[in-house]
């Protein structure tokens, strides 16, 4: 399917420096409108602060934004903690935590930091079965018991419950994680790095297929997009290079030619200046031009 008819969402990827404003780049993305913040995970990078430390900082400093990690390191962070942080930092935000998961890269960088070496089939089971310890966690109840070969539930009480049905969004590209996502996940979250435009049809296509083996509708599913690119003045220079009118059209393509329906701004350049031009004059664009062009 091309369209999937879904709200148009908007954020921006935050890379965690410690050494950059962080929380006034997070203070401008809140002020200018945007839905949402991802921070990606990579606790292994000495130049990062923590993901989950900042995302709680960001929720502090901010009133509308919701905040998500894209996406938390699975190896690095046992599920059913996981699943607690996210429940309590919506909780503490007033419903404004999302979950966006992978199943681990870096593999030596992650072993350095105490966490397991996973060969590709282990890394989709342990995601497979973190996805259903999250989602026991989240549910509040007693006695909750799970027996996977990489995770564990034995009679654990879960708590808080999330303050609203909290999404799990799967960043994945192999056929088990998209199969995963379209069985039971509530989003997907790739890159255009590793997902360009080009490949989206065949990975869409494997997350719908199991979504209608599973007797879910795959438009429930939210199609996330992290796009690297710049906002210029000049002549286009590439995918996401350019003026303000490529990117409104290249991302009403995506909405109505490729399914997806959120776009989380990675941006090359001065952050701030990009946030704005993003939420200020590329955003109205294209959810005008994607309303004409449905409503055609």
């Amino acid at each position: 399917m091309s369209d999937y008819g879904r709200p148009l969402e908007f954020g921006y990827f935050l890379v965690p420096n410690a050494d950059d404003p962080l929380l006034d780049t997070a203070r401008a993305a809140d002020r200018v409108g945007l839905d949402l913040i991802g921070v990606q995970d990579h606790p292994y990078q000495r130049r990062y602060v923590d993901t989950w430390t900042l995302l709680s900082m960001i929720a502090a400093v901010t009133t509308r934004v919701r905040v998500f990690p894209d996406v938390a390191s699975l190896p690095l962070r046992p599920p059913a903690v996981l699943a607690k942080a996210a429940a309590s930092l919506d909780v503490l935000s007033g419903g404004r935590a999302e979950l966006g998961l992978g199943a681990g890269a870096f593999w030596e960088a992650i072993e350095a930091f105490g966490g397991p070496r996973r060969t590709g089939r282990e890394a989709a089971d342990a995601l497979e079965e973190a996805v259903t310890v999250v989602r026991e966690v989240w549910s509040g109840e007693r006695n909750l018991r799970f027996d996977g070969d990489h995770y564990r539930l034995k009679g654990a009480k879960a708590g808080p419950v999330p303050a609203h049905r909290m999404e799990l969004w799967l960043g994945v590209g192999g056929p088990r994680g998209l199969a995963l996502t379209g069985r039971a996940a509530d989003g997907w979250l790739p890159s255009t790095p590793w997902a360009p435009p080009e490949r989206l049809p065949e990975l869409h296509a494997r997350i719908d297929e199991a979504a209608v083996s599973a007797g879910r509708d795959p438009a429930e599913i939210r199609r996330l997009y992290n796009v690297n690119g710049t906002i210029t003045d000049g002549a286009s220079e590439g995918f996401l290079r350019g003026p303000v009118s490529q990117w409104t059209d290249e991302l009403t393509d995506l909405a109505v030619g490729s399914g997806m329906d959120t776009f989380i701004l990675w941006a090359e350049g001065d952050p701030e200046t990009q946030i704005r031009r993003f939420a200020e004059e590329v955003v109205p664009e294209v959810r005008a031009q994607v309303a004409r062009e449905r409503g055609a």
